[in-house]
């Protein structure tokens, strides 16, 4: 689907500028620099799971505030890459700023302002915060960074982008659910590339430590024995204490692993080309009691695997 769209700040015209990114990624306030004079221009693909976004506008000021997102269940990432001009960011005591070239994550689940002084293009992904959770672990230590898209892994993160976008037009759905799976895959290993995700709240070596079982975690999620144990074994720590790294995060080992299976399943049922049945799917991600999984499915998502895969399909008929 595209969507292709233009407003001014004109009396009124702010408001339909605000609509028009709201309801492209979630509820924000703009500011224009230039109220009276103030043009912009957005246009939308879906790419399964991944929104891509080309806006082409003057310079604004974007400010996502509480109870912007108090009632919210689910959050989402930003990936913003500016075109011709620098832009602003702040959020949660970070500021940085991002130039052409780069790439920065913004959190939708944190008050934030994000600007740009002078008319910019910008590429923006919208991408699930669940799914990159069950990639790379927490989220919440991203907001703000900066990754130079000028090599590494996160240039050819930016180079995948580059070329998907030259062939975006000529690709049917099910083409771009691939190409959105692929660059989901390339944006999670260039942050995860990047020792700056490690946990600067807690101690540098329990944060390794933290990370690696998260990893390792992430990398077995498909065997039917990933269990607390293997997980302490692999990682020669004690199961106590790696009980103890997992409290002190958040979820237990065992809910994370279970939540990370079920986001994988998910992306599964609602991809186009998954020809395998739900227990199929359920069971390829290290479920091995379907009514179990289905009932923690419901549990987490507020639906049935099989209503899941009716929506998608529904969703793509609709396109």
């Amino acid at each position: 689907m595209i969507i292709s769209s233009g407003g001014s700040a004109t009396p009124g015209g702010r408001d339909k500028w605000q609509k028009m990114v709201s309801e492209a990624y979630f509820p924000l306030d703009t500011e224009c620099l230039d109220r009276q004079a103030f043009r912009g221009e957005m246009q939308q693909w879906s790419l399964g799971v991944i929104g891509l976004s080309r806006i082409d506008c003057d310079g604004v000021l974007y400010q996502r505030k509480r109870h912007h997102f108090l009632n919210e269940t689910e959050s989402s990432l930003l990936i913003a890459i500016p075109e011709n001009d620098e832009v602003q960011y702040s959020q949660n005591q970070r500021r940085t700023c991002c130039k052409p070239g780069s790439f920065i994550v913004e959190r939708s689940d944190a008050p934030y302002e994000y600007w740009h002084a002078r008319r910019n293009i910008q590429w923006v992904l919208k991408v699930p915060s669940a799914n990159v959770r069950a990639r790379i672990g927490p989220s919440e230590r991203l907001g703000g960074l900066i990754f130079d898209g000028r090599h590494g892994v996160a240039g050819y993160f930016l180079s995948s982008m580059r070329a998907a976008i030259s062939h975006i037009e000529q690709l049917d759905y099910s083409a771009r659910e691939t190409a959105g799976s692929h660059l989901l895959e390339m944006l999670c290993l260039a942050i995860r590339s990047d020792e700056r995700v490690l946990d600067s709240t807690t101690s540098t070596v329990r944060a390794a430590h933290l990370y690696r079982a998260e990893q390792f975690i992430r990398e077995n999620l498909k065997d039917p024995n990933l269990s607390p144990q293997s997980v302490a074994r692999a990682c020669g720590i004690s199961l106590r204490y790696l009980q103890q790294l997992f409290s002190d995060a958040g979820p237990s080992v065992n809910g994370y692993i279970r939540d990370r299976r079920l986001t994988r399943c998910s992306e599964e049922l609602r991809a186009q080309g998954a020809g395998a049945t739900v227990a199929e799917i359920a069971y390829r991600w290290g479920f091995a009691d379907q009514a179990q999984f289905s009932r923690h499915y419901k549990a987490k998502f507020g639906c049935t695997p099989t209503e899941t895969r009716k929506e998608a399909g529904r969703l793509r008929r609709a396109m």
